[in-house]
Order: structure tokens, then C-alpha cells, then sequence
């Protein structure tokens, strides 16, 4: 069975002649629905490639309360990027929303693939750099809308999300209540 990491590499460029470099560098995981990968206030020192199930980036706020910030599924790369690049500690939080499977890179085996193989690190940048304005965009869409608004936005866009992650985590990313949510839900049906 071909790898998860490979096959979506090779959706935009051929890495055929360095799979085994680039398998070697990543480790495969399993977490269960609320593990943290990332602790808060620390040093990211591994990207993420999902290869099933969907991760979640969090914080607690200033109340205590914990907010969903994103989502992120299969076939996208998760770190809290800025302190990934920079080593500075992390003010976010990465968390398994579901049972999830993903391909550990630490950063050491990163960078030295980067330095075996540069045309990595310009696909793996482009890579990311597109999903970051995706998320941009789709969290834009969010903006000045009314509660059943963005859920009904969030439905269109991310409709399998809604099946596989708490509903408490969607009020959170939609920052709307869980009440709010559960009565939303009911008058969309």
C-alpha cells in the first residue's frame, strides 16, 4: 500500500527517486480524540502530515474557557509554523479532534532532508504556504456573519468535519455556544 505522504508529495511534483529518503526522515503515530501532541507554551519540534483523522489547533483564553482555532484533515501538514521556524515556544496547542494517524517529522530530519534534497523544501513551503491562505479564507467567510450564518457557511465548506469531530469543538471554532449550536442545528433541519 503506497504511503499517505508520498502519494499527496507526488500530486505535485515526482519524488520517486527519493521515497525511501523522505519515509526515513518521518515516523508514523496514532493518537486517540483529545491527545495533545503540541503542549502549550513549548517548542514545536515536529510537523505533522495527517494521513487520517483531523487534528485541531487550540488555546485557552483569557476566561480560562478553551477555543478552537482551526481544523485540519488528511492530507494537510500541521506545526504552530512561526514558533516551528523561529524555536520559540508555542502560545497554541495541537490536539487530536478525532482518532487520528500522522507521519512525525522532526525538524532535525526536516532540515536535513531540506539540505539533501532542496526541491523539498521549496514543495513542502508551497504546500503550506497554500493552505495557510486557505485557512485565512475560509476563517474570512466566518466574519460578520450571524451564528447560524457561520454554521451554515461551515456546513457548505467542511461538511465531513461536522461528522467527525465533537460538536463542542465546532461551537468553539464558530464561537458560538454549545446551546446556541444545538438549537441552530435544530431549526436548520
Amino acid at each position: 500500500m503506497p504511503d499517505p505522504l508520498i502519494t499527496f508529495l507526488k500530486k505535485f511534483r515526482d519524488v520517486s527517486p527519493d521515497e525511501g529518503l523522505i519515509m526515513a526522515a518521518a515516523e508514523q503515530r496514532s493518537y486517540k480524540e483529545g491527545e495533545v501532541l503540541l503542549k502549550e507554551n513549548t517548542i514545536p519540534r515536529e510537523i505533522f502530515f495527517i494521513c487520517n483523522g483531523v487534528l485541531k489547533i487550540t488555546s485557552v483564553n483569557d476566561k480560562g474557557a478553551d477555543v478552537t482555532y482551526f481544523f485540519l484533515k488528511e492530507n494537510q501538514f500541521c506545526t504552530i509554523l512561526q514558533s516551528f521556524q523561529n524555536q520559540q515556544p508555542a502560545h497554541e496547542r495541537i490536539v487530536a479532534a478525532c482518532d487520528v494517524e500522522v507521519m512525525a517529522i522532526s525538524r532535525v530530519k526536516l532540515y536535513e532532508l531540506y539540505a539533501q534534497r532542496p526541491y523539498i523544501e521549496e514543495l513542502i513551503n508551497s504546500i503550506v504556504q497554500r493552505r495557510l491562505l486557505e485557512k485565512i479564507q475560509i476563517r474570512n467567510s466566518y466574519m460578520g456573519q450571524d451564528a447560524a450564518t457561520r454554521y451554515r457557511i461551515f456546513m457548505e465548506q467542511e461538511p465531513e468535519l461536522a461528522l467527525r469531530v465533537p460538536l463542542a469543538d465546532i461551537a468553539s471554532y464558530l464561537c458560538i455556544t454549545p446551546q446556541s449550536l444545538s438549537r441552530i442545528r435544530k431549526n436548520i433541519r
